[in-house]
């Protein structure tokens, strides 16, 4: 019995012994380093966030959508469209202009007489559209926008019949009396081509015209329905 209790009076002390060298080393470093490890977290929580480290200086900026925009404001549709935005009138009015001068230079190609091609009648056109026709398109566009700005069936055969009613024999008896004008024709005679031609024109342009307006003011928005207008007039005139 006594050689039993000196064995686990040994024991103890060589456990005693090695729990304090254990301990001795956790506070020191040893086996665990506790201090380390606390400063790696604080290392971890203090970095800044992914939205503060892209506003330092040389960092790349996002791009998750810019690719995206940046490709579809390419290339001359990117740039007419920008045009249309920031000078609506001014854009609206040169294209009208160029779309009514080559309309006239297709029509005469087309039909050409013994005479030849008549390039003040090419001109003509040109200064209608880019005077005339290319404004009032793009006041009358918003000014519909505005007043019935829904896109319905109701609201849009409402622009269709003010398309028809209004705007359309206004335009066309312009059209006539500027293209007479700048031939020489006198007031007379201008009120006698009006008698003539309006009527069968109207007439006619009832056939076409409420299709176009019908997919224009429907699907078009409305800073590219004169856009789409012009496209209708080169068929047309065509």
């Amino acid at each position: 019995m006594g050689s039993s209790g000196n064995t686990l009076k040994s024991l103890s002390k060589r456990c005693l012994l090695r729990l304090s060298s254990g301990s001795h080393s956790l506070l020191h470093g040893k086996s665990f380093n506790g201090a380390s490890l606390t400063s790696q977290r604080w290392r971890f929580y203090s970095l800044p966030s992914p939205h503060k480290l892209s506003s330092f200086k040389g960092s790349p900026p996002s791009r998750s959508f810019s690719t995206s925009s940046s490709s579809s404001k390419v290339g001359f549709l990117g740039w007419y469209l920008g045009k249309l935005e920031s000078k609506p009138l001014i854009t609206k009015a040169v294209t009208t202009s160029i779309i009514f001068a080559a309309a006239d230079f297709t029509s005469q190609m087309i039909t050409l007489a013994s005479s030849g091609y008549d390039s003040i009648r090419t001109l003509r056109m040109a200064g209608y559209g880019l005077l005339l026709l290319g404004p009032s398109q793009h006041l009358w566009f918003n000014l519909l926008s505005k007043s019935l700005p829904k896109r319905d069936m109701l609201t849009t055969f409402k622009k269709m019949f003010m398309g028809q009613a209004v705007y359309g024999p206004v335009s066309t008896t312009v059209f006539f009396s500027y293209n007479a004008a700048l031939q020489g024709e006198s007031g007379e005679e201008i009120v006698a081509r009006l008698k003539r031609d309006l009527l069968p024109t109207l007439i006619n342009g009832a056939m076409f015209w409420p299709i176009c307006d019908f997919v224009t003011y429907k699907f078009v928005p409305v800073h590219l329905q004169v856009l789409l207008g012009y496209l209708h007039f080169f068929l047309w005139l065509g």
